[in-house]
């Protein structure tokens, strides 16, 4: 019961597609963490740790989640505009080693 003495019953929205689902957990994000394990007469087989979460990037992004990788994302887009080369990858990079193997 609630403090006003009244009980809680869970309310169904009719109107609530998956896209509403979807929107809300790309919105405000989704985390999974599961366990499975597979057994066979009581004999674990196969032991599975699952962790994952979804969420858009405008969310992953206020939390501080894969902005390296959206700057060189966004980088390699631009290069692609203007003809700028920048690697998609970060590390050395790998003009020496392409000009050592021509030469």
């Amino acid at each position: 019961m609630t403090q006003e003495g009244r009980t809680m019953e869970p309310m169904r929205d009719s109107g609530a597609t998956l896209v509403d689902l979807l929107d809300r957990a790309l919105d405000k994000g989704l985390v999974l963490h599961a366990d499975i394990i597979v057994s066979v007469a009581g004999v674990p087989l196969i032991g599975i740790n699952l962790r994952a979460a979804l969420a858009g990037m405008e969310t992953m992004l206020a939390y501080g989640m894969m902005q390296d990788w959206d700057e060189r994302a966004r980088a390699w887009e631009r290069e692609k505009r203007t003809g700028v080369t920048v690697p998609l990858v970060s590390g050395p990079s790998l003009e020496p080693a392409l000009a050592a193997e021509g030469t």
